[in-house]
């Protein structure tokens, strides 16, 4: 499993360089100072998609890092904490606060688990 993760990542981290070899090589149409907003050709799409998958982006790149972090951390899979066990006596002081029985009942109690 941290194979696959680790080979996640690397892909996410070199999706920009991919990004970067398909970029147009006629850099002589730019006279040296990259493309400009009008006569690059991206249209509105770009306007709305961009920002939108920016988001996106780095949304799941947060969701990825805590979900690593989490488990590498093992916190995910330590959830079977041992049940309190309440012993008799404790029971016993428990129904003697509630009020449900009263203080000769409780010593009673108390003095039969004691034996």
């Amino acid at each position: 499993m941290r194979k696959v993760l680790v080979q996640m990542i690397g892909a996410f981290c070199l999706l920009p360089g991919l990004a970067w070899a398909q970029a147009s090589p006629d850099t002589e149409r730019y006279y040296g100072w990259g493309p400009h907003m009008m006569g690059w050709g991206g249209g509105w799409s770009g306007m709305i998609f961009g920002p939108l998958f920016m988001i996106l982006s780095l949304a799941a790149l947060i969701v990825l890092v805590v979900i690593s972090v989490r488990w590498l951390s093992g916190s995910a899979r330590d959830n079977t904490a041992a049940p309190i066990t309440r012993t008799p006596l404790d029971i016993l002081r428990e129904r003697f606060a509630r009020g449900e029985i009263d203080k000769a009942e409780f010593e009673d109690g108390r003095r039969v688990l004691s034996e």
